[in-house]
């Protein structure tokens, strides 16, 4: 049975109780896993704050190589770590080894960062005497790094990377149905180098581990990738000790598709962008706003596009020209979907196509759905989406495309698709949401900062500003000069 990882030790939990990880494809169960209690966070913890006092003194270079090696072994490893996920998880092999190499990436991106950060040198007034200020940067302490089930390798890697490239210590709790990747990913941490103790991964329920996690006085820094009402949840867990937080969460991404937009580069990108991993993800194209002189080009493009989705097992190819679309990682998660593509049409809204359960047998799949015009106070509308179901509206006047992108709680991501140089200044500064791409898809580049504003979070992972996260910022003067 697989262990949790606590000072180097794969260990099993306080309770000998077990959690199955069962594949949301066969519904079969592939391993089981400790259930953790408070007790094993404490140790992990405890364990984590001892090995900071080394690693945080460890020369940069040195962890940089660490880091080097690290993610050299994640990429070496990748058929196995993909194997791992698609068997937990549910997506096709293929997109579990873009989310290998993505984290792979990363972590040698942050590898590459450690060497690179710099301070500051500031002349200061001699009203005291002669002096001048410095800017350092020093490690926080133990940082607990907390991942959803739908991308648990890359939201891993967005936080440990960064973390260990500091100085810090982390103790990284995976959602309770995808443990199993992380675990064999934190063993390739430790096979490079990473000294026992810096790197825990304890396993278990998030309203048991997570919660004493969160709350542990001696954990300074939390990261949190989830959804919006846990997020809250996190945030007044971790207010008393006002420990530094940054929380991803959810997110429903307008996407506006211009009059002179590329209408095929459009259609090829939202597709990717809402059916990828079966349309799990916070980040993603989940309602789209099309020009009413493109709009029916556009739509059977889409739909003719979206019909090739053949959802079923990761494990198997779809025979060409389908493509494999994996499950819906739970039961629970697709009867959300259906009740919400159920209220759409009840709202007014045209099923153009997909939205059923497939051939009856076991598995949690959905066919991909596309939905024209549902109304503005359907549930397609005002909630987040998590899965392959997809709302598409038309209009005529840019002004309420831009209102009615921002019409949602949420400000994630956003997209918009012209060559008119007005209209992208127009959407760079009024669209809420804390990144705008031009033309592309909705992609996590680990080279600029990423995340939300509003109820999509706050704080940044990915970018150099990422390790402005994982620092004290601390200003020293130096006096005494004359």
């Amino acid at each position: 049975m697989p262990e949790m990882l606590i000072g180097g030790e794969w260990r099993q939990a306080a309770a000998h109780e077990e959690l199955e990880v069962v594949n949301p494809a066969t519904e079969e169960t592939v391993a089981t896993v400790p259930a953790g209690k408070p007790e094993d966070v404490e140790l992990a913890v405890a364990t984590a704050k001892r090995a900071f006092a080394e690693w945080s003194k460890t020369d940069v270079e040195k962890r940089a190589a660490i880091l080097t090696k690290a993610a050299d072994l994640i990429q070496a490893n990748a058929k196995d770590l993909a194997a791992t996920l698609t068997a937990e998880q549910g997506k096709p092999i293929a997109e579990a080894m873009g989310e290998v190499t993505h984290l792979a990436h990363g972590v040698h991106y942050y590898a590459e960062a450690a060497t690179k950060v710099r301070g500051a040198y500031q002349e200061l007034p001699a009203t005291l005497g002669p002096a001048y200020g410095m800017v350092i940067r020093r490690p926080m302490g133990v940082c607990a790094a907390i991942t959803p089930y739908n991308f648990p390798l890359t939201l891993l890697g967005t936080k440990v990377a960064p973390a260990l490239a500091s100085g810090n210590t982390v103790v990284a709790k995976p959602a309770s149905t995808t443990p199993l990747a992380t675990l064999k990913t934190a063993q390739l941490f430790s096979e490079a180098g990473v000294p026992d103790g810096v790197l825990n991964v304890v396993t278990g329920r998030g309203a048991t581990i997570g919660d004493a996690l969160v709350s542990h006085p001696d954990v300074r820094r939390v990261a949190f990738t989830g959804s919006t009402a846990v997020g809250r949840a996190v945030a007044q867990l971790a207010a008393p000790d006002l420990k530094r937080v940054t929380l991803e969460l959810g997110g429903s991404d307008p996407v506006i598709i211009c009059a002179d937009a590329d209408v095929d580069a459009a259609v090829k990108a939202v597709i990717i962008g809402r059916y990828w991993n079966a349309g799990q993800a916070c980040l993603g194209c989940k309602r789209v706003f099309v020009h009413d002189s493109v709009y029916d080009g556009f739509v059977s493009q889409l739909v003719e596009r979206v019909g090739r989705y053949e959802p079923g097992d990761g494990t198997v190819k779809a025979e060409k020209p389908k493509l494999r679309m994996g499950p819906i990682h739970t039961r629970a998660g697709r009867d959300e979907l259906l009740a919400q593509i159920e209220d759409g049409v009840a709202h007014g809204g045209e099923l153009l196509i997909g939205g059923g359960t497939g051939p009856s047998g076991k598995g949690f799949f959905l066919e991909p759905a596309v939905i024209a015009e549902p109304g503005n106070d359907s549930r397609l509308t005002t909630e987040e989406v998590f899965g392959p179901v997809l709302p598409v509206a038309r209009f005529t006047d840019f002004d309420d495309a831009i209102a009615r992108a921002n019409d949602t709680p949420y400000g994630l991501g956003s997209s918009i698709w012209t060559h008119d140089a007005r209209l992208i200044h127009r959407a760079a500064q009024e669209i809420e949401s804390g990144m705008t791409w031009v033309n592309q898809i909705h992609y996590g580049y680990d080279e600029l900062p990423f995340g939300g504003v509003k109820a999509s979070g706050y704080g940044k992972e990915h970018g150099l500003e990422a390790l402005d996260f994982y620092v004290e910022i601390k200003s020293v003067v130096v006096g005494g000069l004359a």
